[in-house]
């Protein structure tokens, strides 16, 4: 690259590991082959709530090549998967947790609930025998609908009365109380944030094999965070020694959230995997992936926002019904609290704000983390308010927000966040430059001229990531640490292998997380690796979710680095005959300050293996380093989104003519990966806003379980994306200054996406259109309004 700036922070290299993606040579789950590989095919409910009263496998048993056929009576023994995160109610008390079975043991309670696991010597052995077995239901009456859960005459788990999981209260309700009292408007909105599912590329696959010899177990799967799933395995669900057991996450195709997750799948293989001595493969269907990764969104929301004649926010009032599913899925009690409620100052100076939330359990897939995971939620509620209390007080939408923006930091948010940095107005003005808006009023006219309503809207989100401190995150209800750890290995000729607990699944750690490294030692960029995702290798990590990879696990790199520094500095000392406090590091040289006395890296390094002139009374030979880091706070990327669409009347068909996306990220690493990963979360949030909607029957079987009926955004439904990180401010709490992008996208595109639209039809009145706006939703709102 001709860059006159040293150094690789900042630059826009080309992802490393794209190479063995585009040309075939990745390593998958499924691409996994053992010695005596057997298969597994799980056997599964169709039907949404319902007892089992009897299973007949004689039949599947004695089927060719079949080696193994496991109900839930032959599992009752093992532990149900463990929720992460202990929520309690206003009242102090715990949430309800029921038990989660790795196989169903007397009732299956969503459609997709496995009840078997056959193995067998291929995969169509496996199947048909699975179409020997009699499963004798008692079907039971299903609750689906997420608004009605509590009221329905159905209880789905004993110990859970109305099918609530826990309502959660947070913030101040006797000073929104009193704010809304005195207030001069109040703006009141009620919506549904769809549910979605996530679709990665990569349908989630396992491997597992037990070995005799040492009764150690070896798992690869498709895991965001192989640490936490060995963890959560083996401490709650199997009771195995933690050491015998190594997690491996090879290349994984995508995740957005769906695989941090320990599921029944994986777990229920490692068991059985000892039961036959064999290993045992399985990879989903995509058919299977509908209706057992765990599902996002799905929350039921009234929202009050108070001002006072000037349009200045006063109080925020949110009651939100959250959709657990039929079970708690690891992280899920977390989402719709946690990392939602707290998010719900946004940007703005609300001086009080109270949310109440209500959990409830219904038979349908669990809900846990989607891209963003519960702060695109509260961006939605934040952002649609916002934008319909400018327009009922007849304010121009950006002024408005200009008025409630955050000015001065670090801010301490009404709802426990502390806000280190941020230029919100800034970045607005720069939004609005890029999407010219003073033009829209000549394109408005255009769109009118063709018969076209034209809307223009705003989003202006903040999202808290890298989820810290634990000592917070504990007190909060966290069952786990939220740190993250790294180790630099450098080699006796100055190359460098790097550890880290962070996973990449798309995000390109293997070239920024380089960047970083090669940066610091002042090395060429191919002399560092990366190495992740294998418990068997890796001190310890927390995985890779809420854009924690740079701030956290980036972090943990750096301070292992210095680490490395620190050490060289005494061996160079010693070579060069000075005093530690002398020697200076800077672009890959040991030097004494003020001469021309210096020795590079490289050296130092194999001074340090080949410790012949060495300080052995003070440093040990070697020179590997490790660090754990826990952040001191969130970091909090912020952004402002305007987005403009087209609508056709006749038909109810929404086009995004033009969408703008200004991030302040802080310091960026990559600009070139930055912006792809902006590029992809707006895709998958438009996508939510225009096409994705997951739906249910009363009966509550899924009528969008293939893509024939879910309909993931194509090309053609995208616009040309006007992209920019802002001049960011840098987060103060870590030593790169970064605050995370991987999300952002997804967070506030949904919400720009229908302010716009809601512009465009605000003249007939409305307020409100059910996402997806396919085009028959928007044509029957429409037609509704002019009734």
């Amino acid at each position: 690259m001709n860059d006159p700036k040293p150094g690789f922070i900042g630059k826009s290299v080309e992802r490393r590991e794209d190479y063995r993606f585009l040309s075939g040579q990745g390593q998958y789950t499924d691409d996994i082959a053992q010695a005596n590989q057997t298969y597994a095919f799980f056997l599964r409910s169709p039907h949404a709530h319902a007892k089992i009263k009897k299973i007949d496998t004689a039949a599947a048993a004695k089927a060719p090549g079949v080696l193994g056929v496991f109900t839930g009576k032959d599992v009752a023994a093992v532990g149900g998967l463990p929720c992460g995160w202990l929520i309690k109610n206003i009242d102090g008390t715990p949430m309800k947790e029921p038990k989660h079975p790795i196989i169903a043991e007397s009732k299956v309670q969503h459609v997709g609930d496995q009840v078997a696991l056959v193995i067998a010597q291929s995969l169509h052995q496996a199947k048909d025998a699975a179409n020997l077995i009699v499963v004798d239901y008692e079907v039971l009456p299903a609750v689906v609908d997420t608004a009605t859960a509590a009221k329905s005459k159905t209880t789905i788990h004993e110990g859970a009365p109305n099918n609530i999981c826990y309502t959660w209260g947070h913030g101040d309700k006797a000073g929104v109380d009193a704010a809304f009292a005195k207030a001069a408007h109040v703006t009141t909105l009620e919506f549904v944030n769809n549910r979605l599912v996530p679709n990665a590329i990569e349908p989630r696959a396992a491997n597992a094999f037990y070995n005799r010899a040492d009764e150690s177990y070896t798992l690869h799967v498709t895991s965001q965070n192989p640490h936490v799933e060995r963890l959560l395995m083996t401490a709650f669900v199997l009771r195995l020694p933690e050491h015998k057991v190594r997690v491996i996450a090879p290349d994984v195709g995508g995740g957005f959230g769906s695989k941090i997750y320990l599921y029944a799948e994986e777990t229920a293989l490692v068991w059985a995997s000892k039961k036959i001595g064999r290993p045992i493969k399985w990879t989903a269907e995509r058919s299977e992936s509908f209706v057992t990764d765990a599902h996002g969104r799905d929350h039921v929301t009234k929202a009050e926002l108070a001002l006072d004649k000037d349009g200045k926010f006063l109080a925020l009032r949110v009651h939100t019904t959250a959709n657990m599913g039929a079970y708690l899925s690891t992280f899920a009690s977390c989402i719709p609290t946690i990392l939602y409620a707290t998010l719900l100052a946004g940007q703005y100076n609300t001086p009080v704000i109270y949310a109440e939330v209500t959990a409830v359990f219904t038979n349908t897939v669990p809900v846990d983390a989607y891209r963003g995971a519960g702060r695109p939620e509260a961006t939605y509620v934040v952002e649609r308010i916002v934008e319909t209390a400018a327009r009922e007080m007849k304010i121009d939408p950006a002024e408005l927000r200009r008025r409630n923006f955050i000015k001065t930091f670090p801010y301490a948010t009404p709802v426990g966040l502390t806000y280190d940095t941020g230029d919100y107005d800034a970045t607005l003005r720069r939004a609005i430059e890029i999407a010219d808006v003073k033009g829209y009023g000549a394109r408005k006219e255009a769109s009118t001229k063709k018969g076209m309503l034209r809307g223009m809207g705003y989003a202006c989100y903040i999202e808290a990531c890298g989820i810290a401190p634990s000592n917070v995150a504990g007190a909060l209800g966290a069952r786990a640490g939220l740190y993250e750890a790294g180790e630099v290995r450098v080699h006796p000729t100055g190359k460098v292998t790097i550890f880290t607990g962070s996973h990449s699944h798309g995000q390109g750690h293997e070239t920024t997380f380089a960047q970083v490294v090669a940066d610091k030692l002042g090395i060429a960029l191919e002399d560092v690796d990366i190495q992740h995702g294998d418990t068997g290798k890796i001190l310890f990590g927390m995985g890779t979710y809420g854009s924690r990879s740079l701030s956290v696990g980036g972090t943990a790199i750096v301070k292992a680095v210095d680490k490395v520094i620190a050490k060289g500095k005494k061996i160079a000392a010693h070579l060069l005959e000075a005093s530690d406090s002398d020697i200076e590091f800077k672009n890959g040289e040991f030097r004494v300050a003020g001469t021309d006395r210096k020795k590079a890296f490289a050296e130092v390094a194999l001074t340090a293996y080949v410790p012949h002139n060495y300080p052995l009374d003070k440093l040990e030979p070697g020179l590997n380093e490790n660090a754990f880091y826990d952040p001191t706070n969130f970091t909090y990327p912020a952004g402002s989104y305007i987005c403009e669409v087209e609508i056709d009347p006749a038909t109810g068909k929404v086009v995004v003519d033009r969408f703008t996306a200004c991030d302040d990220f802080g310091n960026v690493i990559n600009p070139m990966i930055v912006e792809g990963q902006v590029h992809g979360g707006l895709a998958q949030g438009i996508g939510q806003a225009l096409t994705e909607g997951c739906q249910y029957n009363s009966d509550g079987q899924l009528v969008t379980g293939s893509f024939m009926d879910y309909a993931l955004p194509r090309a053609d439904d995208l616009p040309h994306f006007m992209v920019e990180t802002a001049k960011g401010t840098p987060c103060t709490h870590n030593p790169l200054g970064v605050k995370g992008c991987g999300e952002a996208g997804a967070i506030g595109s949904p919400a720009a996406v229908m302010n716009a639209v809601t512009d465009a039809l605000w003249p007939m009145g409305i307020k409100d259109v059910p996402m997806p706006l396919s085009p028959f939703t928007v044509w029957k709102t429409i037609k509704a309004a002019k009734k």
